[in-house]
């Protein structure tokens, strides 16, 4: 196992950096492992075979991370490709519950297809589970506020759940194997650029899934399906995936090793607990369930506070997000605290 103190020596930030809910901080295995294959690539001896190993540690890294066996771990590039699948899948008729305020790519598949999406308070959405609804979609952590999903009360519904987990693996403990469907972008809690994401499904609900992005890369030997008939793809949940984008695995699995070397209960205690600690620091209230986004109402004195100090934040929903992850320091609560007390609000 890897200490947090220890992992935290990956990390070379010019700035205090709480972003992470947008884009995370690569680690430098990550930027090596990357510059390495760009150089690689501009010198003319990259071997697009070699790209392979990358992305399937990646895989397992993400597996592990989740609970889950990688066998029924798809790639792609967005979150928005696996939901369509998922839309695709799902008879048009029933009901799609979904929070008020969702993450669009979580919805508009959905709502693309003829689906009947209603949207109610995220914390009446187990409550509001009706019979006629066919699945639940939702983030497991809200990416407008951090808000944590109640994911307790809705498994207890038995109710099917496409788990959107983008704003939490990589902090969240997280077992996918108790939901119908996950999906996660990998380019800010799990530290991996833009281009890379991942789909878990249920082993039942494998066959029934159309792969409608069926390509070379999802056949069961993918340098051997790359011309001609038939129909060759994979018997497990890699039938699902979709061409990747090579550079971005190249740095996707030294980002997921260094979590899973960490430990997501250690990340978890990490994570939440600064941002407990910038609350208690600034006076905001404690959420409903622990959560490493804090989102709290600024004055119109904020933007130009943070950029004086340094401070990397980022607004969504007209307030101000902050993500406290592997790289934050207390340090950086310090002094994030120090700037932002007296202009922050619940």
């Amino acid at each position: 196992m890897t200490s947090v103190a220890e992992a935290q020596q990956e990390f070379d930030s010019a700035v205090t950096y709480l972003n992470t809910p947008t884009f995370g901080l690569p680690p430098r295995r990550s930027w090596d492992a990357l510059q390495q294959g760009l150089a690689d690539w501009r010198g003319g001896t990259a071997n697009p075979v070699s790209y392979d190993d990358p992305l399937q540690r990646a895989r397992t890294a993400y597996g592990q991370l989740v609970g889950m066996d990688p066998n029924l771990v798809a790639v792609g590039s967005q979150v928005s490709a696996f939901v369509g699948l998922v839309a695709q899948w799902l008879p048009v008729g029933g009901e799609v519950l979904v929070a008020e305020g969702e993450f669009t790519s979580l919805t508009f598949p959905f709502l693309a297809l003829g689906h009947r999406v209603r949207e109610v308070p995220l914390e009446r959405l187990a409550d509001e589970v009706r019979p006629g609804t066919s699945l639940v979609a939702v983030s497991a952590v809200q990416s407008s506020d951090g808000r944590v999903a109640d994911l307790d009360a809705l498994r207890a519904t038995g109710v099917r759940i496409l788990l959107d987990t983008t704003q939490a693996i990589g902090w969240l403990p997280i077992d996918a194997s108790q939901y119908a469907f996950t999906a996660a972008g990998g380019y800010k809690w799990l530290l991996a650029p833009r281009g890379t994401a991942y789909f878990t499904v249920q082993p039942e609900l494998l066959d029934e899934l159309t792969p409608l992005n069926a390509n070379w890369y999802a056949g069961e030997e993918p340098w051997n399906s790359i011309y001609g008939s038939p129909l060759r793809l994979a018997t497990n949940a890699r039938r699902l995936d979709l061409s990747p984008a090579w550079h971005c695995w190249i740095a996707a699995a030294p980002a997921l090793e260094l979590l899973r070397e960490v430990g997501i209960p250690a990340l978890y205690e990490h994570s939440t607990g600064l941002a407990e600690r910038f609350r208690g620091e600034t006076g905001l209230k404690a959420p409903a369930f622990a959560s490493a986004i804090v989102s709290a109402g600024a004055d119109d004195d904020v933007p130009g506070l943070l950029e004086k100090a340094g401070i990397i934040a980022s607004f969504r929903a007209g307030r101000l997000r902050l993500g406290f992850h592997l790289s934050t320091t207390e340090r950086d609560v310090e002094h994030a605290a120090a700037v932002l007390r007296d202009h922050i609000s619940d």
